[in-house]
């Protein structure tokens, strides 16, 4: 597997981990008890730390991807042992 591929691959991993992590720890104005503003949606989170979000991201990502890299590099999960997997020729 070339750079290339594992860097595109696990900036796939990264998203998919974001978009995992995002609602974790989102707390909304009834839940702290702060004031909703004009045009601000009730469900609109009060305290959202993008930084937070993007460690957990990483955290997350780092682990899937390191499974990941290592079935590929030792095989524990073939695509023949898939269900429903079948290799016609």
């Amino acid at each position: 597997m070339n750079w290339y591929a594992i860097f595109a691959i696990y900036v796939l991993f990264w998203v998919i981990s974001a978009f995992i992590v995002l609602p974790f720890g989102i707390r909304t104005p009834d839940e702290t008890g702060e004031a909703v503003l004009k045009g601000q949606a009730d469900s609109a989170p009060s305290n959202f730390r993008p930084g937070r979000v993007m460690l957990r991201a990483t955290i997350l990502s780092a682990v899937l991807f390191g499974l990941y890299y290592a079935n590929y590099v030792e095989g524990w999960v073939k695509l023949e042992q898939l269900p429903g997997y079948s290799r016609s020729n």
